[in-house]
């Protein structure tokens, strides 16, 4: 006998909505395990209990396992600017995983594997955290701003300085090739 013990498979009830090209990495019930629902990490991203769509791993701000809990805070984009979204945190999802398996490593590695670029910018009034993410099955990095609480967001003199923190970070990621 060995010194781990085998994980059962997903039951066929508790599978999401899979994309063709898309698999399963991990899940753990959410809760006492009797109708909590289900958390499954993909490839793609992860499916959380009462969402109809899965949750892509460029759209998690942040994830925080706690020994005992998931809290997952997705991204909300809030406004569309050329070639980036603002982003802001939508409420997080807390989540009990008595029986956690590989699910939160998973969480952690895809969601630090889709960030190719991160940095935090004094901005007027206020400061912003430009990011570039990975997009399963997307090509190129997907841009993204958010600011700090407090930032004045519609100011012109803070949408001008992004915009330019936007396309000084852009210049800086693309190969000399492209």
């Amino acid at each position: 006998m060995g010194l781990f013990r085998r994980r059962p498979k997903l039951p066929p009830a508790d599978r999401p909505p899979l994309a063709a090209d898309e698999r399963v990495l991990a899940w753990a019930a959410a809760g006492n395990g009797e109708g909590d629902g289900v958390l499954v990490a993909s490839n793609r991203g992860l499916w959380l209990p009462g969402r109809g769509e899965r949750l892509g791993w460029h759209d998690v701000l942040k994830a925080v396992w706690s020994g005992r809990e998931l809290t997952v805070t997705p991204a909300e984009a809030v406004a569309e600017r050329d070639g980036y979204l603002v982003v802001a945190d939508a409420p997080a999802e807390t989540y009990l995983l008595l029986d956690p398996g590989d699910l939160p490593h998973q969480v952690r590695a895809r969601v630090t594997a889709s960030v190719a670029y991160t940095a935090h910018h004094p901005v007027p009034g206020g400061a912003a955290r430009v990011a570039a993410r990975r997009v399963s099955g997307v090509d190129g990095l997907t841009w993204t701003v958010r600011y700090d609480p407090g930032t004045p967001v519609d100011d012109e003199a803070v949408a001008a300085e992004t915009d330019r923190l936007v396309a000084e970070a852009r210049a800086a990621t693309t190969p000399a090739d492209a």
